[in-house]
Parts: structure tokens; sequence; C-alpha cells
């Protein structure tokens, strides 16, 4: 089959780990150089003309493509710094190989990086490292403002905003939806999280290859305590890490110009991107997301693809329940021990670097397929509150069509909602809740969803439980429950 010159191909990706406790830790822009150096030879790196780099955390860069470009050796490249989503890495590659097509960039590097785990360990030391400042001069680059307003009044009355807050109130929605106890649905997510770290115990770049067991991951203890029903440390994605990630995109004709070896290319076959209603409170099931479902399935469709015919799959993973819901909606098993859902161990294990885990995702990808040329790969991705959906498909060898994009948002804002009301006085029914623990082991409230009305289509309103109520959800289980709630939120169990 004779290639389009401008098909995009990846052709490079490195990672990188800072061990804990480096005597002189990089700071994230020269960890970041760090991979870049890992996935390319100079010769290459030079060759970059546009730079995109995934928001960061762990320290403030007005442009840190700039400084990214003095360190590899590029020349004068274009550069773009993101809003915050993991999803951005997958709609990052999307982007590229749509402008590469297009000729308006020749050599794509992608890149973030988070030294988070450093910064904290300095910062509990009373220490401000000394960091690379760059001063108002320098203009900041297209992207840094796309920020998405994901609240509303419902979330802002209780004060339900931490994503290790939300997602464990999805999960509850599952468990009530497959009608388990809270002890069957602990242990099968147990099972679930210990299926991704078998993954990560064989993964080189996993943050952590430790291996645990389901009881271990799920059972609360001194190292692993409750953070928000039903999920310990061991279910929330792990943050405290220093990681790097770099990809490097170009076309089959400059590929071939700068001779980087086929065997190290992988094709991007097809991409799309959505977002779910932004608001939680208007979603009309936590258990289901038209999104991932839509997305997901034409993404596969633009491949020429079906499910059956991946042979890799990475679902984004910063909780059970991401995985949970991605699975169901595009249609494959979560047990399924000859095609796991991930190919790095996941958030909590292979690490979590805020914004940037999917760069890690789709690098740790590529190695899997050309080690196996011929396969292909399936990478999900999603940023907010399983808000923002990004999804890749790829393999070594071409696509029949070339690279195909399709932006579905359309078919999914005709999907239903449900209304979401505020100040609302009554008594209505549990929808799903969870109860954040402090620090001594005792849940300290519960946000709550509740149903208005009996009908299908009832309103819901968001409501507040106390500490009292917080722990009879934790004992007994209050799903289907009747609850009395107040103008200001407040609520008690009737």
């Amino acid at each position: 089959m004779s290639l389009d010159p401008r098909t995009p191909v990846l052709v490079a990706y490195g990672q990188v780990n800072q061990a804990d406790n480096t005597p002189e830790p990089l700071e994230p822009v020269a960890l970041m150089a760090a991979a870049a150096r890992e996935a390319a030879d100079p010769r290459v790196l030079a060759a970059v003309d546009a730079i995109r780099v995934v928001n960061l955390l762990s320290w403030r860069y007005r442009d840190p493509g700039l400084l990214l470009g003095q360190l590899i050796g590029a020349d004068n490249p274009s550069t773009r710094y993101t809003g915050v989503g993991g999803n951005v890495p997958q709609t990052l590659v999307n982007q590229a190989c749509l402008d590469i097509i297009a000729g308006r960039n020749e050599v794509v590097l992608i890149g973030g990086a988070e030294t988070w785990k450093t910064r904290k360990r300095l910062k509990a030391n009373g220490i401000r490292p000394d960091w690379t400042k760059q001063d108002e001069s320098v203009p900041v680059p297209p992207g840094a403002d796309d920020a998405v307003e994901m609240s509303s009044p419902s979330q802002d009355q209780v004060g339900l905003l931490l994503p290790s807050h939300v997602y464990p109130w999805f999960e509850e929605a599952l468990r009530i939806a497959a009608g388990e106890t809270q002890d069957e649905h602990r242990r099968r997510i147990g099972a679930l999280w210990a299926r991704f770290n078998e993954v990560a115990q064989t993964n080189p770049h996993a943050w952590s290859n430790k291996a645990y067991t389901a009881e271990e991951i799920t059972e609360p203890g001194p190292d692993n305590r409750m953070i928000s029903w039903p999920y310990t440390k061991l279910l929330n994605s792990n943050n405290m890490v220093d990681q790097s990630a770099v990809l490097i995109l170009t076309s089959v004709e400059k590929a071939e110009h700068l001779q980087i070896p086929r065997e190290r290319w992988v094709f991007p076959w097809a991409g799309t991107d959505a977002h779910d209603t932004y608001s939680i409170a208007e979603r009309l099931d936590y258990s289901r997301s038209p999104a991932i479902r839509i997305g997901a399935g034409r993404a596969l469709e633009l491949a020429g693809l079906g499910i059956d015919d991946i042979d890799f799959i990475d679902i984004y993973s910063c909780f059970p329940c991401a995985v949970q819901v991605a699975a169901n909606e595009i249609g494959v098993p979560t047990d399924d021990p000859n095609r796991p859902l991930t190919v790095t161990g996941g958030l909590t294990f292979a690490g979590g670097p805020w914004n940037n885990y999917v760069s890690h995702s789709i690098a740790t990808m590529a190695e899997r397929l050309v080690a196996e040329p011929g396969k292909r790969g399936l990478i999900t991705a999603n940023g907010g509150y399983l808000t923002k959906h990004a999804f890749g498909v790829y393999s070594t060898e071409p696509p029949a069509d070339g690279f195909r994009w399709e932006d579905v948002q359309d078919r999914v804002d005709a999907e239903p909602t449900r209304e979401a009301v505020v100040g609302w006085e009554g008594v209505g029914t549990v929808e799903t809740w969870t109860a954040p623990f402090g620090r001594d082991g005792n849940p300290e409230k519960a946000f709550v969803s509740v149903r208005i009305s009996e009908e299908p289509d009832s309103a819901r309103v968001f409501a507040l439980l106390d500490a009292e109520g917080a722990a009879a959800a934790v004992r007994g289980d209050i799903a289907g429950a009747k609850i009395r709630v107040e103008a200001d939120g407040t609520a008690t169990l009737v």
C-alpha cells in the first residue's frame, strides 16, 4: 500500500521517573527534557517545530514549552500550554495529527511532567525550590486559558467539589445499579484494582511495582486510610510522583527524512473528542457516560474496527468507577485475563501525574505495539468529573484510509439530561451518596443525591448529612432510603 507522505506517525516516546529523595531533583521542565532525550536523539529533537505542554501543577511557568525547546535544542518552535484535564494528552495527539496532515506542523512534541512528590517533600521541610522563574514579559502561549467551569449551584451549596468525593459518589451509583451489597461491591472493586496492580508489577515505567492483594487494597489501615466511602487511599489516583512522558509525532515523509527506524513507528488510526454534561447535577444516570459510549464507538468506526479487533486497551483509571463506566459503555468485560483494561497498571500504581497520565499510557501502548507488530490498541482519556473524554486507536500498521478524527459533541448533546434544583424542601429518595472520612478514621459528613419524586424523570437535589447521618450511611445501606432535605441543603434520614 502506497502511503500518503503526510500520514501522521508517532515516532518517539519516552518516560522517566525521578527517584524519591534525589539529592538534586530536577524541576518539571528539566524532567520533561530528560524524557525527550529518552524518546529521541538530538537530531530529531532539533527538528521539532511545535511543542505542546500538558498543564502542570508542580511549578508555575508562563511558557514551559519555550524553556523545553531551549533545553532540547529545537529551533524556535511554536508553543502551546494547555488547560487542565486528563483527556488533554490524547486530545493533543488528535490535534497534532490534523496539523501534520494539513501541513501546519512538521514535527510535534507533546509532553508533560510533574515533580509533585519532590515539591511536597521540600515544602514539608520549609524549602522553596530555586527553579526557573519566567517574568511577566514572557507571553503566555495559546491554550493556557482553556478552562471550563464544571461546578454548579447544586455542588456549590453542599461543597461537593473534590474529585476524591465525586468519583466515589459515582461508585455508589454503580453498586446500587448492580444491586450489590456493600461487601460484595468492595470485594469486586478490590479484585479489579488487584488486576491493575498485577500489570503495574511488570511495567518498568510504573511508579510502584509493589504487589497488593484485593483485600489489602480495600481494607482500611494506617497506610491505607479511608478517603471517601467506599474508596481507600489505594483506590485513589496517586499524584505523589515525579514523572514525565514525551511523545513526538511527524509525517511519514519527515520520519523517512530523519531516518527514524520503521520498527519504532506507531500510526494513530482514528480519534474522537467529546464531553458529558459539565454539571454533574444534570447528568441523567451516574452509572453511565453517553460521551464515552458515543466517542469510543465512533473512534472504532472511524478506524474500521470493532472492539473485538482491539488487542490492547488502556482505560483511564483515576478511580475504579471510571474504569467500570467506560468498560460498560465500550462493551468490554472488566475481568478478562487475556485482555486487561490497562497497559500501565493505572493511576494508583503506575502513577497519576495529574493531567499527564495519558502521555504515559500512550507511550506504554506504543512500546507494546512495536513489541508485537500488527496488534491494535485503544486509549481512553478522561478529565474532570468523568466529564471530558478523548479516544485514540493505534497500530504499527498504517490505517487503510489515513488518520480520521471527529468531534461527536452534537450527538452527545442530544442525549437526555436531568433537571437539578436548589433550595428545594421536602422528603425525597436517596439516589447515591459518599461519606468523606477524617484522618481519625471516622466519617465526617455524607454528600447525597436525592430524587425529589418517584417518577423516572424526577428532578434531583444535592444534600448534606452530618457526621451522625454519615456514620449511619456507612453502617447500613441508605440507597433508596427516605431523606428530608432543607432549603439550605442540610438533610436528615427519615
